[in-house]
């Protein structure tokens, strides 16, 4: 993720979540090095989603993640927590862990696909609505199970996984764009 995504980023952001961030939260988020990564899927040089952590004494914070509503159910999501993940092991991460709406049974099923499993609850955390969150934790990520686990869910895209931008990662991303009519 880059200033100039910032625009496509809080388009999204301000469609999918209740509480959207602030471009000076963005700003500053994208500040912070190797503390934090942030990344966005791209289609038709649009941006259709992002994904983000914070890394603290090697774990990370999956702080953010989202799909544009057009490009939803379209293996965005996942491919964008695929390499997500997959950056947070190059910068060292052994855990990582994120919070999730209750109610969101389609994260919660994209969560549990990557190995995350609950440890506990956060009364109200979500406002506007109101809600719990269920806090989820993927322990030992720097194995080669769960490297395996990776491996098999990019085997399972749709279409190949292609990355762009991101030094170490030897996978080159765009997102297919969605068939049907134009957005």
């Amino acid at each position: 993720m880059r200033r100039r995504h910032l625009r496509g980023v809080m388009r999204i952001d301000a469609a999918t979540s209740s509480t959207p961030w602030s471009l000076g939260l963005f700003v500053a988020e994208l500040g912070r090095g190797d503390e934090r990564a942030y990344l966005v899927a791209r289609a038709a040089g649009r941006v259709v989603g992002y994904a983000g952590a914070l890394l603290v004494a090697g774990e990370a914070h999956i702080t953010t993640i989202a799909v544009d509503p057009d490009h939803q159910g379209g293996a965005v999501g996942r491919r964008l927590l695929l390499v997500l993940i997959r950056r947070v092991l190059d910068l060292g991460t052994v855990a990582v862990t994120l919070e999730v709406r209750t109610s969101n049974e389609a994260a919660k099923a994209l969560y549990r696909r990557f190995g995350f499993v609950p440890a506990g609850v956060r009364k109200g955390y979500y406002s506007k609505p109101t809600e719990d969150a269920l806090v989820l934790w993927a322990h030992d990520v720097d194995t080669p199970e769960y490297a395996e686990r990776l491996e098999a869910i990019e085997a399972a895209l749709p279409t190949p996984l292609v990355t762009a931008g991101l030094p170490g990662l030897s996978l080159s991303s765009a997102v297919p764009t969605p068939k049907g009519p134009p957005s």
